[in-house]
């Protein structure tokens, strides 16, 4: 299979592929790493997995800079115990250069220190030598060589072989042979030349761009259970998840952001949360290291959309084939588990056994986490019926992107040749229909229906604009809907979009999906937006979007899970990760708007 053989053509050379740390660059297929650490030498407390994004004053503080997808360059700061240090590094075909330079007298405090082994139980064996080190592969050998180091005795809990250095000057790293500070700051500074290349393309949105790709590209990790490449939300979640955990819309969105950069990222990422469907035929909430998946529930639906795009982005036929089969299945699943008969849809949670689950399944709690917003306060006071696993709320943000799910997905079928394309485009007409059962002509909105009372909710969040997606919302609807997103009452601000209506009781505590800004919301409102026409919307969304990413990045290299809704800040919210790759889908708002990258919800015309 095209997918299999590409997997494995990724596996290639030095990159930041071990998820505990980002100063560990990692050669593939051996699983060879060399990784950056430091102690300090007053306390002898030792750094030696580095991650982006910790909260604590006595942790390391990371600010990301620019870096591309495959490692030929990456740049970071590090703040430690005091010291400031900054980190680059490149890699070619020859070998991996890595440059540790002191940027405040704290750093005399520090000694930096390389640790090489092998990781993954791959074969091989390490040895020290007096001037370098020496690793022996399978396919041959690496000399791994550090300036003005020695092989001193650290007395740390050490996977391999070290050489450490004062931190008192530049150091530089390097293999094959030794070569010096300047050599390498030199080899360095043309990767970051030819890093920048593809970002200058974007004119002034070149910084928005950067901040997208350096979220994803730090976030992209090796997975050895199944021997890929793969773009999990942060390295932290990683962690806590016991090695990798890919989330439904989250890993397709992170395709959408690297297609134009990698289209093997984008492929990968893709083809990655597609494989960890389930066995009943849908994709999971999650899935995770040793086999821990959600299969009770599913999250939103946007699998065909993104397949659609890759094949409009780079025309390649077999991606469709490849990923067809579990995307129908998926789509017919949702119908047949999720789908009332007025074609509106309700998120909810089946009643299957877990291994070793701790966390919710089959109850109202599993039902919002299928929904991707965990706490959203248009939830709160939903009743769960446990004989059909369904949240009694007919749901507007499902409906309509079920609708856009069965459109990409008959897209796919037609250019296949496939039989399955009018069940499909069946569905898709069912669930239009149903979506104007919940037009509500007093306050001009679609709105979500409670099946227990038959009335209309009064919370209202940028979900309730993913009507816009269904052909049947008519333009007047469009006209009345768009007044919503200028009322600041509701929406409107310098900051946009809050995830629950700024006048909604629950707006004020600015508690995840209570009240803060989500990225993954922005941009499904905004491609709605699109679909509807409502071209002011649309300048207006994006404008602030690119504004919003910038305001965190420029200040702290952060791209955060989430963002305050008064005043646009991700920091210092301990429930907003520092760096969640999906925050990047601000930057991407801005650049479809300015036309650099085509909208992904737009059919295809042939």
């Amino acid at each position: 299979m095209h997918y299999d053989t590409m997997r494995e053509e990724m596996l290639q050379g030095f990159n930041t592929f071990d998820t505990h740390s980002v100063l560990s660059h990692v050669h593939l297929p051996e699983g060879f790493a060399i990784r950056v650490c430091f102690k300090h030498k007053v306390s002898k407390r030792v750094l030696q997995n580095a991650l982006i994004g910790r909260f604590g004053e006595q942790e390391e503080h990371i600010k990301p800079g620019v870096r591309t997808v495959d490692g030929s360059y990456t740049q970071l700061q590090l703040e430690w115990l005091g010291a400031c240090m900054e980190i680059r590094s490149c890699a070619d075909d020859h070998g991996q250069y890595i440059l540790v330079e002191p940027k405040n007298e704290k750093c005399r405090e520090m000694v930096v220190f390389i640790e090489c082994g092998f990781l993954w139980n791959k074969h091989g064996a390490v040895y020290a030598q007096p001037d370098h080190i020496q690793a022996v592969l399978d396919t041959g050998e690496i000399r791994v060589y550090m300036t003005d180091s020695d092989t001193r005795v650290l007395h740390v809990p050490g996977f391999g072989v070290t050489r450490a250095s004062d931190l008192t000057a530049p150091v530089a790293v390097s293999t094959g042979r030794p070569l010096s500070v300047n050599v390498v700051s030199s080899r360095i500074e043309a990767a970051r030349e030819h890093a920048m290349e593809s970002p200058h393309a974007y004119g002034r949105f070149e910084e928005a761009y950067i901040a997208m790709r350096t979220a994803y590209a730090w976030n992209t990790i090796y997975d050895p259970e199944n021997r890929r490449l793969c773009s999990p939300v942060s390295r932290i979640w990683n962690v806590n998840w016991g090695g990798y955990v890919l989330f439904d819309w989250d890993t397709y969105f992170c395709a959408l952001m690297a297609a134009p950069e990698s289209k093997e990222l984008a492929y990968a990422n893709a083809f990655s949360i597609t494989r960890e469907v389930t066995e009943r035929g849908f994709v999971p909430n999650f899935g995770a290291a040793g086999d821990n998946k959600s299969r009770d529930r599913s999250q939103p639906p946007v699998g065909s959309l993104t397949f659609r795009e890759l094949y409009r982005r780079f025309g390649e036929k077999w991606v469709l084939e490849e990923s067809f089969e579990t995307l129908l299945s998926w789509n017919r699943w949702f119908a047949e588990n999720r789908m009332l008969d007025d074609g509106t849809m309700c998120w909810g949670s089946d009643a299957v056994r877990q291994e070793y689950a701790s966390y919710d399944v089959h109850n109202l709690q599993a039902a919002k986490y299928e929904s991707g917003l965990d706490n959203s306060p248009m939830y709160d006071g939903a009743i769960f019926d446990e004989k059909t696993g369904r949240m009694q709320l007919a749901d507007v943000g499902l409906t309509g992107l079920y609708y856009a799910d069965c459109e990409a997905l008959a897209d796919i079928a037609r250019i296949l040749g496939r039989p399955e394309r009018e069940e499909i485009q069946a569905r898709g007409r069912r669930a239009d229909a149903g979506m104007q059962t919940l037009w509500d002509e007093e306050s001009g909105f679609f709105r979500n229906r409670d099946l227990v009372t038959g009335r209309l909710s009064s919370h209202i969040s940028p979900t309730n604009f993913y009507a816009g997606f269904c052909p049947s919302v008519t333009q007047r609807q469009v006209q009345r809907i768009a007044q919503h997103y200028f009322n600041p009452a509701e929406f409107y601000g310098e900051f946009v979009l809050p995830s629950i209506a700024r006048n909604d009781p629950a707006y004020p505590e600015q508690t995840y999906w209570r009240g803060r800004i989500w990225a993954p919301m922005n941009f499904l409102a905004y491609l709605a937006f699109r679909r509807m026409g409502a071209w002011k919307v649309c300048a207006d969304l994006a404008e602030k979007s690119e504004k919003l990413i910038l305001q965190e990045w420029r200040a702290h290299g952060h791209i955060h899970e989430n963002y305050s809704g008064d005043d646009g800040w991700g920091c210092p919210n301990p429930r907003s990760d520092k760096f969640y790759h999906w925050g990047g889908l601000l930057a991407l708002i801005a650049l479809i708007e300015n036309g650099d990258i085509p909208a992904p919800e737009e059919p295809l015309q042939n």
